[in-house]
């Protein structure tokens, strides 16, 4: 991934629901300008979630999930209709596509009521309608006319994908649609212009050679336009540079692999947090994180411990969640629990088994993704935390980790007398 492209995480993520033959890639392509879905002519050619990354004007980058038919048949077609589903909780944004000349089915309606029910933002698309009009002016000529009038829901919307009719006032209509949520910052909001951030960087096996990883990129990106200033070192150097720097930096926001040494190397007086801490709290569950890693003080032998890794495509944190974290959690508690490792986007739905989950930052899953993980670990009553944070936990540096979000401490004081 080049620096100028927005990660997936940070899209707008589309969600496109319908019936098979509803024209679903038809009017991508029709939105987008561009043949990238599959078009033909064949019913259900969609048979899994299809994503693609694209900038969709006037909305900015945005990332399309075509899903497969809401009425796929079969014991596999079952499956795939549930694969499509899966995708709601990726969504920020849902289209529902309708054959415009047979109306809404049952299976349309169902989904319509999920939406609903879910609180998730959406439109119902109404598709070929040039083939409407021209049903409806024979029905005039003959005097009846059955789908003559507007949409009564302002949630409702027609176009053509075939003459473009009603395309441009859809992608304004997306455009309008777009959660607030989107504009949180990482760390800016911490900062004033000419503030000094110190940023600790291993330089390690995991990371890909010749490159930063992605938490490290966005959070100097979001320091750089809040006009502050980074100075990225490697652990060793942190002790060194500080001394040498003359200004007191605002903060040191280290890796979490080497928050003991950050910590041994940052004077009390200065701000010291990492970046999985600052992505908890950009993500909206650091609370959850926090109280998650309590949950060692409970541990017993043979309890399962979720590890879940959120990418497959280069396991950038292969040896940390599968050796050092069970090395570190039995050498804390002095329990032998049984670890259960998952990556990429298989996570368990039967959580109930498990003591607790640690989850990555998950600084590849799109907000919407980690916040259906935490909330199916919320209902099941199983806690779940982060690796940054329980290393802070574990080694007993979370309480001043914590110190540069006032808000968050005072929150865990109040718990922690409870």
């Amino acid at each position: 991934m080049g620096m100028n492209q927005t990660p997936s995480s940070e899209r707008v993520h589309i969600g496109l629901f319908g019936k098979r033959n509803a024209g679903k890639s038809s009017v991508i392509n029709a939105v987008t300008n561009q043949d990238i879905a599959i078009v033909s002519e064949v019913r259900g050619t969609t048979t899994d979630p299809v994503y693609k990354s694209m900038e969709l004007l006037p909305l900015g980058p945005v990332m399309l999930i075509d899903t497969p038919g809401l009425d796929d048949e079969g014991e596999l077609g079952a499956l795939r209709v549930q694969k499509g589903l899966d995708v709601l909780r990726k969504t920020d944004i849902a289209l529902l596509i309708v054959d415009g000349t047979a109306g809404m089915s049952p299976e349309d309606e169902r989904l319509e009521e999920e939406l609903k029910k879910r609180g998730l933002p959406y439109l119902v698309v109404f598709n070929k309608w040039d083939l409407m009009q021209e049903k409806t002016a024979d029905e005039e000529n003959s005097g009846e006319s059955s789908f003559g009038a507007e949409p009564e829901d302002e949630r409702h919307i027609r176009v053509s994908a075939r003459t473009g009719e009603g395309i441009q006032e859809l992608k304004e209509r997306l455009a309008r649609m777009v959660p607030a949520g989107k504009e949180k910052r990482l760390v800016g909001d911490l900062l004033e212009p000419q503030d000094l951030v110190v940023l600790v960087v291993p330089i390690d096996k995991a990371a890909p050679k010749g490159r930063l990883i992605l938490p490290q990129q966005q959070t100097i990106r979001d320091v750089l336009e809040s006009g502050a200033v980074s100075v990225v070192v490697r652990e060793k150097e942190l002790k060194e540079t500080l001394a040498r720097l003359g200004t007191k930096p605002k903060l040191v926001i280290t890796d979490s692999q080497v928050f003991d040494l950050a910590d041994r190397d940052t004077p009390e007086d200065i701000l010291l947090t990492s970046f999985s801490i600052l992505f908890a709290r950009y993500k909206g569950n650091l609370a959850q994180a926090v109280r998650g890693a309590r949950a060692l003080e409970t541990l017993q032998d043979g309890d399962k411990i979720l590890i879940s890794e959120g990418c497959t495509h280069h396991r950038q944190c292969d040896d940390i969640g599968t050796v050092k974290l069970p090395r570190w959690i039995e050498n804390y508690t002095g329990k032998k629990p049984e670890f259960v490792f998952t990556s990429g986007t298989g996570f368990e739905r039967d959580l109930k088994d498990y003591h607790m989950i640690v989850h990555c930052g998950g600084c590849m899953l799109n907000e919407q993704e980690m916040q259906y993980r935490l909330s199916e670990a919320k209902a099941q009553g199983v806690p779940m935390t982060n690796y940054g944070i329980l290393i802070a936990y574990m080694k007993g540096i979370l309480e001043r980790s914590l110190q540069p979000f006032p808000d968050m401490a005072a929150l865990l004081e109040k718990e922690t007398e409870k």
